[in-house]
């Protein structure tokens, strides 16, 4: 519970504008103040967000149909965003965060990750043409994660983490052209975009290839090409919303890599290897403060593969015993909240 505490912390701080800027909450009172005033330097404020918090709990008492004798989810959800309009400039933040625990009765009541998300992305954009939709936009984006993760499919799963905190930290700055439909569509294409990963030796001394991209024994990787990057919000009814998006990128520096004595391929990674992250939240909102959140998060990235095996304590190679092994490499979440909703 005290980890959920981060999340509701960056909302207070995102909740909060100074003066003597203007601070309203729609696009078309944004776009009102700016053909009625007579100064160029009108600087307004729009912003919304979406703040959920659900908890499941559940007991059973010698039930025939069997299950786990205890068990409790806590899950805390957060997207928001604000835009500064100043002139033909315009400053957009979104900050999307997720996190989620699940304990049960059989695991001692020890928790286990059922979420982790952070994802920062910040824009700056200048209108090319007066009372057009395109920006000339500069972007920088953040991805990362809470707390530690863990393989809980593996023996001993606690001795060892697979990633953590800042690790992989994944950087993007992309300077390109937006396409603008008031705060419910926007489209940005780069063709010359820079990520950076980093991670900790800790991870990338794992296996001989490394981890995340990242080279055995190192802890940075550098990559230039080409990002598109999408985003739509709506309220279909004032109880139903959709929020998406979707994020491709073309690695131009990606090598194949081949056997130097059998010249057989190893890895097949080249910029037609296109990174993939396609994000879907549609919440459906009863009574005043209370919601169901559905979500499918899609990710394809040639850098993490799927491995269909693992070695138990005894040194033998064992098949996962995984429902959705026919995904392959595609990395896919899906998470159903019902709970609090605060919606600003």
């Amino acid at each position: 519970m005290r980890k959920l505490l981060i999340p509701i912390a960056i909302t207070t701080i995102f909740s909060v504008n100074t003066a003597p800027a203007q601070q309203i909450s729609n696009l078309e009172a944004v776009q009102k103040i700016k053909e009625q005033s007579t100064n160029i330097d009108t600087v307004a404020w729009i912003y919304n967000g979406n703040l959920a918090l659900g908890i499941n709990q559940g007991i059973l008492h010698n039930w025939a149909a069997g299950g786990e004798l205890a068990s409790l989810t806590v899950n805390g959800l957060f997207n928001g965003m604000i835009t500064r309009y100043n002139g033909r400039s315009i400053w957009t933040t979104n900050l999307d965060m997720a996190y989620g625990l699940l304990y049960t009765y059989s695991n001692e009541f020890v928790p286990r990750k059922t979420d982790d998300r952070i994802d920062l992305t910040s824009k700056y954009g200048y209108q090319l043409f007066k009372d057009g939709n395109f920006y000339l936009t500069g972007l920088f984006n953040a991805k990362t994660q809470f707390t530690k993760a863990y393989n809980y499919d593996a023996p001993r799963w606690d001795t060892f983490s697979t990633s953590k905190f800042l690790s992989p930290l994944y950087l993007t700055f992309a300077p390109g052209i937006e396409y603008r439909k008031g705060s419910m569509l926007s489209l940005f294409f780069s063709p010359l975009a820079m990520r950076n990963t980093f991670v900790d030796r800790y991870y990338t001394r794992q296996t001989a290839e490394g981890a995340f991209g990242v080279k055995y024994d190192e802890t940075y990787r550098f990559e230039l090409g080409a990002y598109f990057s999408a985003r739509f919000q709506k309220d279909f009814t004032p109880n139903v919303s959709y929020r998406g998006r979707l994020d491709l990128y073309s690695n131009y520096l990606a090598k194949d890599s081949y056997d130097a004595v059998t010249g057989d391929l190893i890895k097949k990674d080249n910029p037609g290897n296109i990174d993939i992250l396609w994000d879907n939240m549609i919440s459906f909102k009863f009574f005043k403060y209370f919601a169901i959140n559905v979500g499918v998060t899609a990710i394809y990235d040639n850098d993490v593969p799927y491995n269909k095996t693992f070695v138990d304590e005894a040194g033998v190679v064992q098949d996962k015993d995984e429902p959705y092994s026919g995904l392959g490499w595609w990395q896919i979440k899906q998470v159903m909240s019902i709970g609090f909703n605060y919606k600003f």
